[in-house]
This record gives C-alpha cells, structure tokens and sequence, in this order.
C-alpha cells in the first residue's frame, strides 16, 4: 500500500508535455532604405544647369556601386530572416539614345537586391496578390534628350554604340516577402499622398505614396506598410513629410488590425530645430508656422506617436540609435557632420533619426535593433577602392512583433488617393520642354560644326 501511495504521488510531479506546444504569433519585419545612389540636394543646387545635375548623380551613382552593394545588404537580411522587408529608394535607372528612341533600363536596384537575396541563400520576392504587387513607384526624373545628358562610355558604348545618353530615374518603396512564406500574402495594395513637392514647377514633381500587404500568421492577420516621407521642406511651411503622415494617420483611423509600417519618415524628434541649434543634417528649421519641435502639426514622428502608434524601433531619442549620416559617397561618416555626430554622442556619424517602425493593435514588440550603422568595420561595409563604404546612406531597423491570437479580421481596402491626371498645363509644359530641347540640341549642333 505504502509502495503505491509513493509511486502514485511521483506521477503527480512528473512535468506533463504537450502534443504539440503552440508557436508565438510573432513576425519579423524590416526597414531597409537601399539608396538612389548620389546625393540629390547637391545636383538640386546645380539646376538650371540639367546636364551637369544628371553628369554630377550619374557618375555619383557609379561610384556608389550598387551591384557590390546588394550582396552586402542582402547578408544582412539573411542574418535576422525577416519575414518582411521595407524597402525605400527602391531605384530604376534609365537612358536613352535620342528622341525617337525608346527607354532602356540600365540600373534596377529592387530586382539586383532581390538577387543578392536568392543567392545569399535566405531569399525574398516582391509581394503580390491577385495580379498587384506591392511596389509604389514614388516620383521619376525624365530621360529627356540633350536636357539629362550624361557621358559614360563603358556603360553606354554596348547599348546605344555611342559614348553619351538622356538618363533619368525611378525610385519607389516595396514589400518584400521571404519565398518560404510568400503564399501567406492576402492581398496588395499602393497609395499616393496628396501633398506633392514640385523641383520644377509642373515639369518635375516628387510624387510620395506607400505599399501595404496583408499576411497571414496563423489564425491572424497583419496589415503591413512601407513608406518613405518627403525630405525637402520649405521655410515657415508645415513640411510635406508631416502633412504626409497626417494622411497616412487619417487612412489608418479606423484599423482594427494589427498594423506594422516601415519606413523612412525624414523626421528626427527634435524636428523643427530650434534658430541657432546644431542641424547637419539640414531638418526643418522652427518658424512662425511651426515654432517649437515635437508637435504633430509639423513633425511626422510626433504625428504617428500622438495618433496613438508605437515605435517598435529602438528608441528613436538615443543617439545611439540614429539612423542617417553617411557621406553620398558612402565613405565613412559625412565629414560635415562627423563632428556634431560625435557631440550628440553618436560614434558612427549618425547625426539624425529618420527610419522607424511603428505598431498598432499588436501585443507587444519582442526586439528591436539597428543594422548598417557601423564603420569601418561593420558587418554591410565594402571595400570602395581605398576607401570602406557603409551598404547605404540610412542604417536599417530591424523588429520582432508578437501579435494577438486570432486577429483573423480583415479591415477594408486602404484608399488609393491616385496621382491626378495630365492636366492642360502638363501638356503645355511638355511641349515647353520639347521646344526647350530642341533649342539647346541646336547650340550643341553649332559647336560641333
């Protein structure tokens, strides 16, 4: 009797293990802004001057190689699998031969990136659902003959058989989905903001939208977005990358879901910046419209927090924790700011924080890091002839989400706000630029002669 009362009190502590133990209802997710390649504030400053803008950013982007870039990033992903990747500045690079010819593309850095993916091993493909796919091309700069003229014999001697050719560019934000669970997408979606920022009044536009997708993760669903907010700002305006996530923040006001975005929002939290402050980075200065940082009627960051968004990212005050501050040639940090960065306590030449993840109706953020922040010898840097080079101009953010169970609901389609059509004085201004064309295609004719 003793013998049985003993044997059956041992099976009471014996640990009893389940059939099956339930995963965590968990994703991870990645934002990762892979660089247009040149710095376009400086080409910008060269307008009028069209040829020499498009010579100065075609022959930056050169040097920035991205074809020796995209393994490098693509290593990084690999190390965290991320089942989702934000991507912004996902560039196309495009010339032509002359007016009558068509367009060829000569540089695609989404599908370059998506390749270095396939071959590092942990590979991803663009997300699509029912014949959409989640690409937002943001704004294009024309290839418009003899205006965005550049010389590269190397590159444009096998195409066209000549040394020189019209290139412009295309840069757009994407979602892309790790293969091993792209069959897990519901459905796609692409937005454009209203607010528009024009370089050249009519003629050269800076169109700003985001992507979203909804996945599947067990019996829940989460609606992801990827967004990258203007970065040119007026004085004593609201700037655009504010007025911008405010329509973001009023398309999302209804979502009970869980929601994820990613993106570069081209706001820090000291946005605007005090007169006289240190600003290397060149944000938005305080005005008479927009005089103290931190608010949500001129600070994107501040108008995701008060809409009640979380930041999944590390925390966005730590210097540590900027996210932006490389040279345009990728170099090291931009000597300009290496100074200001090393008093705001950051080691890397960060000087701002730009990149973010933010969250909403989800359980809770597990973890959180930054990526690509390191020099000169961080895990993404590349040997740039004597020089070692970030993979990027914006360290990557990185976070693990834990999602409610059964969050099966899905909210309605997002709104598309599409770009407005041509207008008269579209039309009008494309056969000013034709005229203006032909004009300068002249002068160059008399020089030949």
């Amino acid at each position: 009797m003793r013998r049985l009362i003993a044997l059956f009190t041992a099976l009471l502590f014996v640990p009893v293990i389940p059939v099956h133990a339930e995963e965590p209802y968990r994703i991870t997710v990645m934002s990762r802004n892979l660089y247009l390649g040149a710095d376009v504030g400086v080409a910008l400053e060269l307008i009028p001057n069209f040829p020499k803008a498009a010579q100065f950013m075609w022959d930056q982007v050169k040097k920035t190689d991205f074809a020796t870039r995209a393994p490098k990033l693509a290593r990084e992903s690999a190390q965290d699998r991320p089942e989702i990747i934000g991507v912004q500045e996902a560039t196309m690079w495009y010339c032509k031969k002359d007016f009558f010819s068509d367009k060829v593309e000569v540089f695609n850095f989404l599908d370059q990136f998506i390749a270095a993916t396939k071959a590092s091993g942990v590979g991803y493909s663009l997300a699509t659902a029912n014949g959409v796919e989640a690409f937002n091309p943001g704004y294009s700069i024309a290839a418009i003959p003899y205006v965005t003229k550049v010389r590269d014999p190397e590159v444009f001697n096998p195409i066209f058989g000549q040394d020189t050719a019209s290139c412009g560019f295309t840069i757009g934000d994407a979602l892309l989905v790790r293969d091993d669970v792209k069959d897990r997408i519901i459905q796609v979606g692409n937005s454009e903001y209203d607010a528009t920022y024009s370089i050249v009044p009519t003629l050269m536009t800076i169109y700003r939208g985001y992507t979203w997708a909804d996945f599947k993760v067990q019996d829940s669903v989460v609606r992801l977005i990827t967004t990258h907010l203007e970065s040119i700002w007026d004085e004593n305006k609201v700037p655009n990358s504010a007025l911008q996530a405010q329509q973001l923040v009023a398309d999302l006001k209804d979502a009970k879901m869980p929601i994820v975005i990613m993106g570069d929002f081209n706001a820090d939290y000291r946005d605007p910046r005090p007169q006289g402050e240190p600003n290397p980075g060149e944000q938005p200065v305080a005005s008479e419209t927009c005089p103290t940082p931190g608010g949500a009627k001129c600070n994107a960051y501040s108008t995701m927090i008060e809409a009640g968004f979380e930041n999944a990212s590390p925390d966005a005050k730590n210097p540590r924790y900027f996210t932006w501050g490389a040279s345009a040639l990728l170099n090291g940090p931009d000597k300009k700011r290496a100074l200001d960065a090393k008093k705001f306590g950051n080691q890397y030449g960060f000087t701002d924080r730009l990149d973010y993840i933010f969250t909403k109706n989800v359980y809770a953020t597990v973890s959180s890091k930054i990526i690509g922040n390191v020099w000169p010898d961080g895990s993404g840097v590349w040997d740039c002839g004597k020089d070692k080079c970030f993979p990027s101009d914006h360290a990557g953010v990185v976070a693990t989400i834990e999602l409610p169970r059964s969050a099966g609901a899905i909210d309605p389609d997002l709104p598309e706000h599409t770009r407005f059509p041509l207008g008269f004085w579209h039309y009008f201004a494309a056969a000013l630029l034709l005229v203006i064309s032909w004009r300068i295609a002249r002068r160059f004719g008399r020089k030949r002669k």
